[in-house]
């Protein structure tokens, strides 16, 4: 099993510069993954910064850990744009560069409101970007409870899927996991579970992730939100992940 950091670069402490020097903790603290959620506008009306440029600074301020979007909306993004950000920070990284994707949200425009032509959307753009970034791995996100974003996962390289969408939020089972894996028929195929803040309960959270590693499951990952002092996010950085 291997640790992600998911943040998001916005609120006080969201700067690009300040994510680098976060994730160049974290990677001194055995975490082995920094993510970004990839926002236009936070919700809320925080600062919001842009993602790309965050993960070229925390390219360059770290050597090991792996870098990308969790997720991009790809029906909100212009995909060759796209497909040359995610290469350039790849190479500036030495290849440690994932791009999350997702259908996102309905976008306002009532041609883009209906679910299929999110989809539809979404996979024009992953065309495009695989045959401009064919290097980088994409990893799928989305409801594993759908029939499209599960199925879309499975032609890609990786999941990171949940059951319940945030505010409601609720993770993924073993047994999903397990399903996830046996119908991926691959091992290079990634599983990677999480995206929430950790529990108070550390015993029940640590059987809960090494049942996941049990079923398969290759990351978990811990959201620190926006809205936590920097003092606070340093410390659950210092405190490392939970592993089992």
């Amino acid at each position: 099993m291997r640790y992600g950091l998911d943040i998001t670069p916005a609120g006080a402490w969201g700067r690009p510069d300040q994510i680098a020097e976060l994730a160049a903790l974290a990677e001194a603290h055995g975490w082995d993954g920094v993510f970004c959620e990839d926002y236009l506008a936070f919700p809320g009306g925080l600062p919001t910064y842009d993602v790309w440029a965050t993960l070229a600074l925390v390219a360059q301020a770290t050597t090991r850990v792996v870098l990308g979007t969790l997720v991009t909306p790809l029906p909100a993004r212009h995909p060759p744009t796209l497909a040359l950000q995610a290469r350039t920070v790849a190479a500036l990284s030495g290849g440690r560069v994932v791009l999350g994707v997702g259908s996102g949200d309905p976008l306002g425009d009532p041609a883009l409101t209906e679910a299929v032509s999110r989809s539809d959307l979404t996979e024009a753009a992953l065309a495009t970007i695989r045959e401009a970034a064919p290097s980088v791995p994409i990893w799928v996100g989305g409801a594993v409870t759908k029939r499209r974003p599960r199925a879309r996962a499975l032609r890609w390289d990786g999941a990171c899927l949940y059951r319940v969408p945030p505010p409601d939020w609720e993770d993924l089972t073993p047994d999903d996991v397990a399903a996830l894996r046996e119908d991926a028929a691959r091992e290079s195929f990634v599983i990677a579970v999480g995206g929430r803040q950790r529990r108070s309960d550390l015993a029940g959270e640590r059987r809960y992730v090494a049942a996941l590693a049990d079923a398969g499951a290759d990351w978990w990952h811990e959201y620190l939100p926006p809205r936590l002092t920097a003092e606070e996010a340093r410390r659950r950085i210092l405190d490392g992940p939970v592993a089992p």
